[in-house]
C-alpha cells in the first residue's frame, strides 16, 4: 500500500492516540465489508485502514514508520517486515482480533476477560385467575418443576476443581468464521471457567438436580390478562452453583359471564321488566364486590340506556384508585302471556297511540321514502 497512513485515517502527523483511535472507528465502520456486500474493494479498504491503525497505534512502530516510511515494513527491513505480501500486516493472528474488540465493542460487541458466573434459565409459568380473584388479589399456590442446587455436593458439582482445559479458564472459546472471529461459551466448562475433576455421585457434577416445588404467589388487586410477575431467584438453578435464573408468571384473567372489562372499565348489560322501564321504579344493579347498588329508573327507559357508576370498576393496578362501571339497560319483551294479559296490552295498544311517537316518526319517514 502507497498511500500514507496518516492521510488514509485521515489525521494530522502529531495526531494524538485518542485522535488515530477515533478516526480509525469511523473508517473502518464506514468501510466494513458487511455493510458493502456488493462491493469486493470495501474488505481491502479495511484491510488497509487495519493496517495503518496497527502501525500507528504502536510508538515504537509509528516512530519506525515516521522515519523510513512504508520502507520500514517491507521485507527485508529485520524485525520490522510482517512479510504477508499485503504491507506485511497479519490477519489471521491475534493482532485482528485484538482490532476487531477494539472497533465493535460498545456498539454490540462483548469482551470477556475472564470467566462468568453462568446464571441458571429462566422459567415461564402460566396462570388463570378469574375476575372476581383479579378484582380483590389474592395469594395462590404453584407448583413448578425446576433445577434446584444438588443438597450432597452444596451445588458445586464435586470436588478439586481445575482450570478447564478448552477455554484455559475464561470460560469462552474463539472459531473463525470467514472473515470474523466469533465467541461462544465454552461447551465443555459451560462458561464456568472450572472442570470437576472428582464429580458428585449424585449430580454427576452439574451440580444441579431436578424438583417438583410449591411456590406462593402474590397477586395484587387490578390485574389483567397479559400481565407479568417476576419470582427472583425461583427459575433454575445454574451450573457449578452459579445464580439461579427468575421464574416468570404470566396471567390471564378468565371471561367473567356477567360483567365484561374493558382496561379499568367494566360493562354490564341488564334487563329490566317493561313495566319498569315504562313507569319508572328502582332497581339494584349486580357489582363485582357483590354487595351490589340501587339505581333510580326514570319511566320511559329505553334498551341501550347507559348509567354510569362512577368507581364501581376494577382496582387501577397499584393506585388504591377504581375504574367505573357502565350499566346497560335492555327493556324485557314479556312471553307466554295469559288471556287476561293480552287483554290489558291490547286496551293499552288503544288507548296508548298518542304515546308511540318513535313508531309514528318510522312510518312516516317510510311512507316519505316510497312514495
Amino acid at each position: 500500500m502507497s498511500q500514507n497512513y496518516y492521510e488514509l485515517l485521515g489525521v494530522p502527523q502529531t495526531a494524538s492516540f485518542e485522535e488515530i483511535k477515533r478516526a480509525f472507528r469511523v473508517k473502518a465502520k464506514a468501510c466494513h465489508p458487511d455493510y458493502h456486500p456488493d462491493d469486493p474493494s470495501a474488505e481491502v479498504r479495511f484491510k488497509e485502514i487495519n493496517e495503518a491503525y496497527e502501525v500507528l497505534k504502536d510508538e515504537q512502530k509509528r516512530a519506525a514508520y515516521d522515519r523510513y516510511g512504508h520502507e520500514a515494513y517491507t521485507q527485508g527491513m529485520g524485525q520490522g517486515g510482517f512479510g504477508n505480501g499485503f504491507g506485511g500486516f497479519d490477519f489471521t493472528g491475534t493482532g485482528f482480533e485484538s482490532i476487531f474488540e477494539e472497533v465493535f465493542n460498545g456498539f454490540g460487541g462483548r469482551r470477556h476477560s475472564s470467566a462468568a458466573s453462568p446464571c441458571g434459565a429462566d422459567i415461564r409459568y402460566d396462570l388463570e385467575i378469574d375476575l372476581s380473584e383479579a378484582y380483590t388479589g389474592l395469594k395462590k399456590s404453584i407448583s413448578v418443576e425446576t433445577y434446584v442446587a444438588c443438597d450432597k455436593c452444596e451445588g458445586r458439582g464435586g470436588k478439586n476443581l481445575e482450570t478447564c482445559p478448552t477455554c484455559g479458564g475464561q470460560g469462552f472459546v474463539r472459531r473463525r468464521q470467514g472473515f470474523f472471529v466469533v465467541e461462544e461459551p465454552c461447551p465443555v466448562c459451560h462458561q464456568t471457567g472450572k472442570v470437576v475433576k472428582d464429580p458428585c455421585s449424585k449430580c454427576s457434577g452439574t451440580g444441579r438436580g431436578r424438583k417438583k416445588r410449591t411456590l406462593e404467589v402474590n397477586i395484587p388487586a387490578g390485574v389483567d390478562s397479559g400481565v407479568r410477575m417476576r419470582l427472583s431467584g425461583e427459575g433454575d438453578a445454574a451450573l457449578h452453583g452459579g445464580q439461579s435464573g427468575d421464574l416468570y408468571v404470566f396471567l390471564t384473567v378468565k371471561e367473567h359471564p356477567i360483567f365484561k372489562r374493558s382496561g379499568n372499565d367494566l360493562y354490564c348489560e341488564m334487563p329490566i321488566p317493561m313495566t319498569t322501564a315504562a313507569l319508572g321504579g328502582e332497581v339494584t344493579v349486580p357489582t363485582m364486590d357483590g354487595k351490589g347498588e340501587k339505581v333510580s329508573i326514570k319511566a320511559g327507559l329505553q334498551t341501550g340506556t347507559q348509567m354510569k357508576l362512577k368507581g364501581r370498576g376494577m382496582p387501577i393496578l397499584k393506585s388504591g384508585n377504581f375504574g367505573d362501571m357502565y350499566v346497560i339497560f335492555k327493556v324485557e319483551t314479556p312471553t307466554n302471556l295469559s288471556s287476561r294479559q293480552k287483554e290489558l296490552l291490547k286496551e293499552f295498544e288503544s288507548a296508548g297511540k298518542d304515546n308511540q311517537s318513535a313508531c309514528d316518526d318510522f312510518l312516516s319517514q317510510i311512507k316519505k321514502l316510497f312514495h
